[in-house]
């Protein structure tokens, strides 16, 4: 018995010092080199924080871009979706409701031109950013709202689209908060 207590007892300490100390002070330093320092990287508008680049949150009037539907809420307290499969008769019902709901606040766009993750939410619930055609499939309903030309909006999504890493990982994408801010700021410079 003692044969195997003392490796044992010794293996425990090292897990312990290894796991519990060295692991998480490693990955603490890791987060204060990381932009933002590892407490998110916040955006501004006029000196205030209104949002982190990395959380998504609603967008209730229509004059803004919308963001993907989050099955928590927007509630960055924690990540979450629904958890249910494509088939699940709850998530259809759920997505048949996103897409009406998308529809009647975007007449004139067509059922199959709407792009999922419009309609669906991401795995955490918290995704902040929209492929360029989701963006783009907005642009009407915002131009009608705001009375600015679709050309202009156009130009503005573009702006914004971050293209993959190094060109060839990852998709192209928009964060919706920083389309919003600078959407209210065009507005401010050329329409008002």
């Amino acid at each position: 018995m003692k044969k195997y207590l003392l490796p044992s007892l010794r293996l425990t300490f090292v897990l312990l010092v290894l796991l519990c100390l060295i692991y998480p002070l490693f990955i603490m330093v890791i987060g204060k080199v990381t932009p933002g320092g590892g407490e998110g990287v916040k955006v501004y508008r006029n000196g205030k924080v209104v949002g982190y680049e990395n959380i998504a949150q609603a967008f209730k009037n229509d004059k803004y871009f919308q963001p993907r539907p989050s099955a928590i809420g927007y509630n960055a307290a924690g990540s979450g979706a629904s958890n249910k499969g494509p088939t699940n008769p709850d998530y259809l019902k759920s997505v048949q409701a996103a897409i009406d709901t998308f529809m009647a606040h975007n007449p004139g766009v067509n059922k199959a031109d709407i792009p999922a993750e419009l309609v669906t939410a991401s795995g955490s619930g918290l995704d902040p950013d929209l492929s360029p055609e989701g963006a783009t499939i907005q642009i009407r309903r915002i131009a009608r709202l705001r009375s600015i030309p679709e050309q202009d909006l156009i130009k503005l999504v573009e702006e914004h689209t971050e293209k993959p890493l190094l060109g060839l990982f990852g998709p192209s994408k928009v964060n919706v908060l920083k389309l919003n801010i600078a959407l209210d700021e065009i507005k401010k410079a050329n329409y008002n």
